[in-house]
């Protein structure tokens, strides 16, 4: 599902929850949409390695890094990889980088902001479980809308 607007499908749906974060848009697809995987990490994209190198099958893969802004948890390796593996999009709650070369690429990325700096992997982080994404949970499977409006989430598919 492509054509859509977030604003439409907050008021025809207010009990789809807009996450409460100022996004950047990047990627060379505007907005994107499907179920969540789910990734809690801080500065180490170990499991965004794993997951997007798996079939995404049209899911958006949301990452919680915490806001943390001084290490990258995605760049244009991740973002190839995840293409090739038919992931719909991503959203971080942190920094990613690469933006130049993301902006050229056929996926959708929502992100805090970007940082130069890439992550230490350690193997840490955890896939999913439900997140608390500053007041609103975002669980493996709920639906995922994103646009330059913002993201919305939401238990079951919308349909406008």
């Amino acid at each position: 599902m492509t054509d859509f607007a977030t604003p439409d499908l907050s008021d025809a749906h207010p009990e789809a929850a807009a996450l409460p974060y100022q996004f950047f848009r990047y990627g060379g697809v505007e907005r994107f949409a499907g179920p969540a995987e789910t990734i809690a990490c801080h500065e180490d994209n170990s499991r965004v390695a794993e997951a997007v190198a798996e079939s995404g099958a049209g899911r958006v893969l949301v990452v919680d890094g915490q806001g943390s802004l001084h290490r990258s948890l995605l760049g244009d390796n991740l973002a190839r990889t995840a293409i090739a593996n038919g992931w719909s999009g991503i959203i971080v709650i942190g920094a990613i980088r690469d933006v130049e070369i993301i902006d050229t690429l056929a996926i959708g990325v929502m992100a805090l902001g970007v940082v130069p700096v890439k992550t230490n992997k350690q193997g840490l982080g955890d896939r999913g479980h439900s997140l608390d994404l500053n007041g609103v949970t975002v669980a493996p499977g709920d639906w995922v809308y994103a646009d330059r409006n913002g993201v919305l989430i939401a238990e079951e598919p919308l349909h406008d």
